[in-house]
C-alpha cells in the first residue's frame, strides 16, 4: 500500500478521513461478518486503494464503489475497471445518498467509512426504512460504535444511538487495532454489524416526528425532558403525553429507552 501511494505520488488527505485498512485478517473478518451471497449487491463507500473492494467483488454479484478522491478513483479503475461487476461513482458519498435516486433496500452497505463523515453517512443511509440497505457492516471510530451500542442512562447514549436503532438492530462488533491501518489513525477503530429490522417500529410518515423529538430531547442534555420539549409543544400536551406513556416528568431524555421514545412520538403527534 505504501509503495503504491509512493508510485502514484499520492499524499493522503487527513480532512477526508483517509486511513486505509490493509490487514488481511481483519478484511476477512469483515467479509465473514457480511454474510455475502453470490446474488448480493454491495455498496462500498470510501474504497480507497481497493483491498476490501477486491474481496467484495470475489464474493458478490455487484459492487458499487463511491470514491470522492479522483486520484484514488483512477487507481480503482486501473485495478477493477475490466470487471463487469464493478461500478464506480466519483462523488461525495453524502451527496450520493441524499440524491436518493437509488433505493438500497436489496443492497448491503459494507465499507471502511471515512472517519470524518462516518456518523453522518450512517444516519443518512438508515433514516428511511423502505430504502435502507438490508445489512450494514462498517468500520469507523470506536467512539461512534460505542454510542450506537449504548444503553439508556450511559454517557455515550444519545441521538445517533436512537436514530440508527429505530430501523436497525446491532448484531455484533469487533475492535480493529490501529496498526492495521495506513496511516495509523489517532483514534481506535471498530467494525459494527447492523441488520434492518424485520418490520418497522414506526410507520414511515411518523419517522420524521421521531427524529425531531429525539434531537429536541438531547438539545440540552442536562435539562429535564419537559424543559427541552417546552418551547416546541404546549405544556399540557407534554404532561399528558408523558403520563399516558408512564414516563416521569423528572427524567432527562438520556434515561428514555427506544420504546419510550416511540411511545412518546405517538402520544405527541397522534394520527387524526
Amino acid at each position: 500500500m505504501k509503495s503504491l501511494l509512493t508510485e502514484e505520488a499520492i499524499q493522503l488527505t487527513k480532512s477526508l478521513g483517509q486511513n486505509f485498512l490493509h490487514d488481511g485478517n481483519q478484511l476477512e473478518r469483515i467479509i465473514r461478518a457480511s454474510c455475502l451471497r453470490a446474488t448480493d449487491r454491495v455498496l462500498e463507500i470510501g474504497p480507497g486503494l481497493g483491498p476490501l473492494t477486491e474481496r467484495l467483488l470475489d464474493n458478490s454479484k455487484e459492487v458499487l464503489a463511491i470514491e470522492k478522491d479522483r486520484r484514488l478513483a483512477d487507481i480503482l479503475e486501473k485495478r477493477f475497471g475490466e470487471r463487469p461487476e464493478f461500478k464506480l461513482e466519483i462523488q461525495d458519498a453524502l451527496a450520493f445518498l441524499k440524491r436518493g435516486d437509488q433505493g438500497l433496500s436489496p443492497w448491503k452497505l459494507i465499507s471502511n467509512l471515512p472517519y470524518s463523515v462516518a456518523s453522518r453517512i450512517l444516519v443518512e443511509a438508515t433514516h428511511e426504512y423502505v430504502r435502507g440497505p438490508e445489512r450494514i457492516v462498517v468500520t469507523m471510530q470506536k467512539e461512534v460504535v460505542d454510542r450506537i451500542l449504548c444503553d439508556p442512562g450511559k454517557r455515550q447514549y444519545g441521538v445517533i444511538t436512537l436514530l440508527l436503532r429505530l430501523n436497525y438492530e446491532p448484531l455484533e462488533s469487533f475492535q480493529i487495532p490501529r496498526t492495521c491501518f495506513h496511516p495509523i489513525p489517532d483514534v481506535d477503530s471498530c467494525c459494527v454489524v447492523l441488520e434492518k429490522r424485520k418490520t418497522p417500529l414506526l410507520p414511515s410518515h411518523r419517522a420524521p416526528d421521531f427524529y425531531r423529538l429525539v434531537k429536541i430531547s438531547f438539545g440540552q442534555r442536562r435539562k429535564k425532558l419537559v424543559n427541552n420539549l417546552k418551547p416546541h409543544w404546549d405544556m399540557e400536551i407534554v404532561k399528558k403525553a408523558l403520563q399516558d406513556c408512564g414516563i416521569s416528568d423528572q427524567l432527562r431524555g438520556e434515561k428514555l429507552s427506544l420504546t419510550e421514545f416511540i411511545d412518546l412520538t405517538n402520544a405527541l403527534s397522534p394520527d387524526v
